[in-house]
């Protein structure tokens, strides 16, 4: 049924390497929404069948979020308060899922728990890639964001990488329920849009 699907996912894995992985984590670790989900299982399936380095996925992964993370602090850093938040009235802001109420929230969590939040809002989803918008407003020292990012941003891609291991073990049952797995990723996907719809539309209406 979803046999068409194969060639792209075929694609999608001949072409993860380092540089891709780096590239895709910055992006990531950005306010364009790429989940990282997408990038560091399958590397570390390819890491596990042999093709890949482990260590070498969990270093560029984080040097990848690293990179974003600090394109976010300058871009807020550089622009100001009001015109990060002008830009995330933006229509172009809102296509990437990014809104005044998520800067918000990443700024009120970065208040209320100072410096370190840009270590455990790595941790965090739907925080985590906006956390260093706010250290960026605040001017936060450099050597604390580093060091804060890329331990935070170390954890989350390590336990990414232990699951694509964990899914490569299951290799063969993977591949059974392949089409089943498809069809019910594509079901979330299709329910998640509609959410985003209806929210927006909900607060239009408001």
């Amino acid at each position: 049924m979803l046999e068409f699907l194969q060639p792209l996912i075929d694609w999608y894995m001949s072409n993860i390497n380092y540089y891709t992985i780096t590239l895709l984590m910055a992006i990531e670790s950005s306010f364009i929404p790429l989940p990282s989900e997408l990038v560091v299982p399958p590397a570390a399936w390819k890491a596990a069948n042999g093709e890949l380095n482990i260590y070498l996925v969990i270093l560029f992964s984080t040097i990848g979020a690293l990179i974003g993370a600090l394109f976010n602090y300058y871009f807020a850093k550089i622009l100001g308060r009001t015109l990060v938040y002008k830009f995330a009235d933006t229509r172009f802001a809102h296509l990437c899922l990014l809104n005044r109420e998520k800067v918000e929230q990443a700024e009120a969590y970065f208040l209320k728990n100072g410096s370190i939040s840009t270590f455990i809002g790595r941790l965090i989803p739907g925080i985590r890639q906006l956390i260093s918008l706010p250290a960026g407003l605040v001017k936060m020292k450099m050597t604390p964001f580093l060091l804060y990012t890329a331990l935070g941003a170390g954890i989350w891609n390590i336990i990414l990488a232990i699951l694509g291991y964990l899914f490569y073990s299951q290799k063969e049952v993977l591949e059974l329920y392949f089409e089943e797995l498809t069809i019910a990723l594509l079901i979330l996907g299709v329910l998640f849009v509609a959410y985003l719809v209806i929210k927006g539309l909900r607060k239009k209406r408001s």
